[in-house]
C-alpha cells in the first residue's frame, strides 16, 4: 500500500482514535462530510482514510455505507489467541532488552492506574498505554507493527473487560506481577505473567457476552 499523504494520515489518526475510545462503536454509520466537519479536514483525506480503515477490516460495507466494524465470537477468540502469543512474546523481549528507565516507567504506570479501579474508561485507555509501553520495550519494531494491529481490532469489540465488576483490580495485580517479571529479568515469567493476564482477560470477556445474550433472550 503506498504511503498515505499528511492530510490523509491525519485523519486517518484522528478516526482510529475515536473508535478506539468509543466515540464510534461497532454498527455505527462513517458518514464522509460528517466526519470532514467533525475533524475540520476536507472530504479527500477523510475519504482515503475511510479507504485504508476498510482494507484493515476495521470498517465494513453495509450496502453503500461503511460502518464500523464488529468481531463474532469466532473471531474474538482468534484475537486472543494471536494476542496471548504477541504480548508474552513482548514481556519476554522486554525483560531481555528493556532499559532501566523503561522498566522505572512501567512500575510508575502500574503505581499511578491503581487510582483509576473505579474508573473502567479511564483504566481502559491507561490499559492500553501500559501495554503499549511493554511492546516498545521489546525493542522489536516488527513485533511492535502487529500488536498495534491486534490493538486496533481490539477497539471493534462492544465493552471492555476491565469494565467487569472486580476487574480492574484483578487486573492492575496482574500488571504489578508482569513488571515485578521485568524487574526481575525473568523472561519465562515475563511471558507466563503476560499471557495469564491475556487468558483472565479473555474469560472475563466472555462472561461478560453470556451475560449480555441471556438478557437479550
Amino acid at each position: 500500500m503506498p504511503a498515505a499523504k499528511p492530510g490523509s494520515k491525519d485523519a486517518y489518526s484522528m478516526i482510529l482514535d475515536a473508535i478506539d475510545v468509543g466515540t464510534y462503536r461497532p454498527g455505527d454509520r462513517l458518514v464522509e462530510n460528517e466526519l470532514a466537519e467533525r475533524f475540520g479536514v476536507s472530504r479527500t483525506p477523510v475519504r482515503e482514510a475511510l479507504q485504508r480503515l476498510e482494507t484493515q477490516s476495521l470498517l465494513a460495507r453495509d450496502g453503500r455505507s461503511l460502518i464500523v466494524a464488529s468481531l463474532d465470537h469466532n473471531q474474538t477468540a482468534e484475537l486472543y489467541v494471536v494476542r496471548g502469543e504477541l504480548e508474552g512474546l513482548a514481556a519476554r523481549l522486554a525483560a531481555r532488552h528493556a532499559t532501566v528507565e523503561e522498566i522505572r516507567v512501567l512500575r510508575e504506570m502500574v503505581e499511578a492506574d491503581n487510582a483509576l479501579i473505579e474508573a473502567p474508561t479511564a483504566l481502559a485507555l491507561a490499559n492500553r498505554r501500559f501495554h503499549t509501553q511493554i511492546h516498545l520495550a521489546s525493542h522489536n519494531r516488527y513485533l511492535v507493527q502487529q500488536l498495534d494491529l491486534v490493538h486496533r481490532s481490539m477497539a471493534l469489540m462492544t465493552t471492555s473487560s476491565l469494565a467487569a465488576e472486580g476487574r480492574g483490580e484483578i487486573a492492575q495485580a496482574e500488571h504489578d506481577r508482569i513488571v515485578t517479571m521485568i524487574e526481575a529479568r525473568d523472561e519465562d515469567g515475563a511471558d507466563e505473567a503476560l499471557r495469564t493476564h491475556i487468558s483472565v482477560a479473555f474469560v472475563t470477556r466472555l462472561k461478560q457476552e453470556a451475560a449480555r445474550r441471556e438478557s437479550e433472550s
